[in-house]
């Protein structure tokens, strides 16, 4: 295990989770910062499973599923968000 990486992995999810946190004391609202903050989250959440649940080193299948997991969990959210703008 590479613990450079780990600390490079560490940081970047301080800073993002700073971003996250920066957009909701700015009361930010609407279509736009709700992309911004699902995207940060899906960052977020790929590099957690990459690094910290090791799934970088596994066979591309358990990626694949993985990610695939991933990939529909924020699709639906942003499907509720968007039915809910209705």
């Amino acid at each position: 295990m590479n613990t450079r990486r780990l600390d490079i992995v560490w940081m970047l999810l301080l800073l993002a989770n700073g971003i996250t946190w920066w957009v909701g004391e700015r009361h930010a609202a609407g279509p736009a910062a709700v992309a911004l903050v699902m995207g940060i989250a899906g960052i977020k959440s790929a590099l957690v499973i990459g690094e910290f649940m090791a799934l970088r080193g596994v066979k591309r299948v358990w990626q694949a599923i993985v990610g695939g997991w991933l990939l529909i969990v924020l699709a639906l959210i942003a499907l509720a968000y968007t039915l809910g703008m209705k």
